[in-house]
């Protein structure tokens, strides 16, 4: 099913998929983009590859703006992402057009849509479903979310882009439910929170119209607040894949790992068979290759 969502999407700040289909055994599997530059959640976390070093506030507003343009193509394919969330905003080295000085340069993306589901099928959404910190109220009551619900997280994405630190801290999608409001915006002036704050709004009426006239309002504030903010292009903070892909790990039965173990970090290094498959995995994977590797 995400696979389905993410192909009705032609944006280049939601992850591409270049391929679906199924093992022999019947799982599915997708061929996507590799986002060799991490998530936005790492980059908060010291423990992991280039973390440790937030986006500097010209940064934060084009991840801003990207992942806005990613949310509001879903939208407008009527399509709810429905867990929007640092985890899940995906950072992949691109090459830079001439305009842009060239080179390469870092793309965020919107990915995994494990929750997504159609907007003209939300309405008879039940299951309470999200990530505490990020969720719109309604949505963690089970109500009918749209997508309200997902500019609601793109605000609380806002917020830590903008302060260092989530708005909520939220262990639960009880406590989600009934937010109170946060704390203002540290380091901002009250035009700029204002801005954050009604993405936030409890209700979802007091929102913006959409995903877009959000972003807009908050690049306006800030640069009336602190002028531009643009930083040039964002560089690679994490070391250069020449083949941009990664193979995942080989399938698993029961927890244990078919394949070796390792997951291939290269297109020259595939997964391989588990003993005594008669080279099935690796065969059929070899038939469904008609998309490109170095994608």
């Amino acid at each position: 099913e995400e696979g389905r969502y993410l192909r009705r999407v032609e944006s280049p700040y939601v992850v591409p998929v270049y391929d679906a289909g199924e093992l022999p055994d019947g799982r599915p599997y997708l061929v996507m983009a590799f986002a060799d530059q991490g998530t936005l959640a790492a980059r908060y976390d010291g423990s992991q590859p280039g973390g440790g070093t937030p986006p500097t506030p010209g940064q934060s507003l084009a991840v801003l703006r990207q992942v806005g343009a990613g949310l509001q193509a879903l939208h407008d394919r009527g399509v709810l992402h429905r867990d929007v969330k640092p985890a899940n905003v995906l950072f992949r080295t691109v090459e830079a057009s001439a305009s842009r000085g060239g080179g390469a340069q870092v793309r965020a993306m919107l990915g995994d849509l494990g929750l997504g589901k159609a907007l003209d099928a939300s309405s008879r959404l039940t299951m309470v479903a999200g990530t505490p910190s990020y969720v719109a109220p309604e949505q963690a009551q089970a109500e009918s979310p749209d997508a309200r619900a997902d500019q609601y997280s793109l605000g609380a994405l806002a917020y830590l882009l903008f302060s260092g630190r989530p708005a909520f801290r939220f262990t639960s999608l009880r406590q989600a439910a009934d937010p109170a409001p946060p704390e203002p915006l540290p380091g901002h002036p009250e035009e700029v929170d204002a801005v954050v704050r009604r993405a936030l709004a409890r209700d979802p009426d007091d929102r913006w119209p959409d995903v877009t006239a959000f972003v807009e309002a908050v690049e306006s504030a800030l640069q009336r607040s602190a002028g531009p903010l643009d930083d040039g292009p964002t560089l690679p903070w994490l070391p250069l894949d020449p083949d941009l892909t990664h193979a995942g790990a080989g399938p698993t039965s029961g927890g244990r790992a078919l394949s070796d173990g390792r997951g291939a970090t290269s297109a020259s290094e595939e997964p391989r068979d588990p003993p005594g498959s008669g080279g099935s995995l690796r065969s059929h994977l070899d038939q469904r290759r008609t998309w490109p590797y170095a994608a």
